[in-house]
């Protein structure tokens, strides 16, 4: 619990009786990989506070496809959570654990009362100003860029050697792996990146970038 003040400190500035029964309300869960936290059309029970690991949040399509919406790191919290919270919704959205994960969840009656409480309404308004502005984001990229550029944009923000399959990589663009297959042979082939498995060497990053920027 000590972790989690410090991962999360407007804990800290709750009144104290508050806090500690906060505190007390609290279990920390860890979780593998690959885990299903939520999805859609599953009502939400509480407000999820990440200690370790990362919850990757995503909208699935009726195609079996899936658009990257955000990812939950330590110290953050999900809008999707609070949005349901907040309007008595269920989930439109997916979360899923990206790697072992440790979380504890506070209960809809605290997150209620924590709301009256400026320190905590400011603290979950301001996790949703930050994350319209990464949706907006998103929503830039998908509408007015390429498949290319934004796979060549996010091979740059790897590093040199990325170690990814092309499902992943299709996976976080919101696409199909055979588009993204076909995509990066063509890199290959005009002797920007070189594949291997699992694996693609950036050999080019200047005209990489040159795709990027479209």
């Amino acid at each position: 619990m000590d972790n989690l003040v410090e991962l999360y400190p407007v804990l800290a500035k709750l009144p104290a009786e508050l806090r500690d029964r906060v505190l007390a309300s609290l279990k920390a869960v860890t979780v593998p990989a690959a885990t299903t936290l939520f999805d859609e059309r599953q009502p939400c029970h509480g407000f999820p506070l990440v200690l370790a690991g990362a919850i990757r949040v995503v909208k699935p399509a009726a195609n079996g496809r899936e658009l990257p919406l955000y990812r939950v790191l330590p110290g953050e919290s999900c809008i999707i959570s609070s949005g349901c919270l907040l309007g008595h919704a269920d989930y439109n959205a997916r979360g899923v654990t990206e790697t072992e994960t440790t979380l504890a969840l506070l209960p809809r009656p605290l997150f209620d009362e924590l709301l009256t409480q400026p320190v905590f309404r400011d603290f979950v308004f301001h996790l949703f100003s930050e994350r319209i502005a990464d949706l907006m984001q998103l929503i830039e990229e998908v509408a007015f860029r390429k498949l290319d550029q934004r796979l060549a944009g996010l091979l740059l923000g790897k590093g040199r050697l990325v170690k990814a399959t092309h499902q992943q990589l299709a996976d976080e663009l919101g696409s199909v792996r055979e588009m993204v297959s076909r995509l990066l042979k063509g890199f290959a082939e005009h002797g920007l990146v070189r594949i291997a498995r699992e694996q693609i060497e950036i050999v080019d990053a200047a005209g990489l970038r040159r795709i990027a920027e479209g």
